[in-house]
């Protein structure tokens, strides 16, 4: 039998899982379930999870508006990052995991519950992500996951619990199971169904934010993107809300199909598995971000840079963002960024968003000294003689060595 809550906070999105959830929670442990669901900017309307809670007994229901939160204080540190998973897959899901978490641990303490409970399934990453956040953040609360704790086992015996309960089941949802998608304001990720084969070609409808590129504009669109600080402060000259530009970013690039990725990537369970994302306005800030990096990072930290970046990427991943090895990366990654200020101009096109242009009033390069006309710096050709010798030093004893 379950250990009885005082007061149970669920991460609430008012859909058909999370709703059998919710009335499953209310059942198994006889107490109040508050829930969280958090505004990230995934372009629905919320006001029909408050409803659907109210309908099923809830009396304290939260919903909050964490779009400049996510992106300020999450999204934007990731970027300064150039972080990309396996070297393609921007993060979308990863990133807004720990923020929703340390939302719900916020009202659990401010409500005196002593327990959590998330909708994340026991074959997914979200699971862990969560579930290391609060490990992180207050190790007292327990987590619930109902995937792994009920005995609900078919899609079947999910919507008979649903009738069974009275919880509405919207038509799409009685046949076969949905895609999974998750949307926010930096992505869109689907996955199952016909996916779950990656022999298959995804089906054009998934797409939600961007057109096809090969239906994009004949004609390319050039924005232009300032930074302070390595953040994104502007597009067009407009200084903007970090959520604002990140809509606007979405905006342009969804017209311009740029963002798509299919991706087969590396779960951290152990598994494989498919999906399709869309993040235009964050495949536009990645090139503009490495443009004005450019131009401003020293040779050495733009390498060190690169260097950490899969590490910090597969932390996030992982779900170690409240880790001390990531804010330990965090603190390198911020301290390279004190120069890192200018404007980046962009070619959208068809799919592709292409750095063209770059200044920056803290830019390190010096035109006087890389032309190849007479130059106003003193630079010594000769010297490179000695520089090349030395270096070559060790290639001559090694060859010497081995008979050449």
């Amino acid at each position: 039998m379950a250990r009885k809550k005082a007061k149970i906070v669920l991460a609430y999105s008012g859909g058909l899982d999370t709703s059998i959830i919710l009335k499953w929670l209310q059942e198994t442990y006889g107490c109040e379930v508050v829930t969280f669901t958090a505004d990230l900017g995934q372009d629905e309307e919320l006001e029909p999870a408050r409803a659907k809670a109210e309908m099923l007994g809830v009396k304290d229901i939260r919903i909050v508006d964490l779009r400049e939160e996510f992106v300020q204080d999450f999204v934007f540190p990731m970027l300064r990052a150039n972080a990309l998973y396996e070297g393609q897959y921007l993060l979308g899901s990863s990133i807004a995991r720990p923020l929703i978490a340390k939302h719900l641990v916020t009202i659990a303490r401010e409500v005196g519950a002593d327990a959590i409970a998330h909708g994340a399934t026991g074959k997914g990453n979200d699971q862990v992500r969560f579930e290391l956040a609060v490990s992180a953040l207050d190790p007292s609360l327990e987590v619930v996951a109902p995937w792994r704790r009920w005995d609900i086992r078919s899609r079947a015996q999910l919507l008979e619990y649903a009738e069974r309960h009275q919880i509405p089941v919207p038509s799409d949802k009685r046949g076969e199971a949905p895609f999974s998608i998750d949307a926010n304001l930096l992505h869109t990720s689907t996955e199952g169904k016909i996916l779950e084969n990656p022999a298959e070609i995804a089906p054009a409808y998934i797409y939600q934010r961007t057109v096809d590129p090969v239906d994009a504009p004949d004609a390319p669109e050039t924005i232009t993107i300032g930074f302070e600080g390595g953040d994104p402060v502007s597009v067009n000259g407009r200084l903007m809300t970090p959520a604002a530009l990140l809509s606007e970013l979405n905006r342009l690039g969804g017209r311009h199909g740029v963002g798509r990725l299919d991706l087969v990537e590396n779960r951290f369970i152990g598994m494989k598995s498919r999906g399709v994302y869309e993040t235009p306005g964050g495949t536009i800030l990645l090139a503009a971000h490495r443009g004005i990096e450019s131009i401003t990072l020293d040779r050495a930290a733009a390498h060190l840079k690169d260097e950490i970046m899969p590490r910090y990427a597969e932390l996030i991943y992982n779900g170690f963002w409240f880790a001390p090895e990531r804010e330990m990366l965090q603190a390198l990654i911020d301290r390279s960024q004190a120069f890192v200020s200018g404007e980046v101009t962009v070619r959208l096109y068809k799919g592709s968003a292409t750095v063209i242009s770059r200044t920056s009033p803290a830019s390190l390069y010096s035109a006087d000294l890389v032309t190849f006309e007479e130059s106003s710096i003193t630079y010594d050709h000769r010297d490179a003689e000695g520089f090349i010798r030395l270096n070559g030093l060790r290639l001559k004893n090694w060859a010497a060595r081995n008979g050449g």
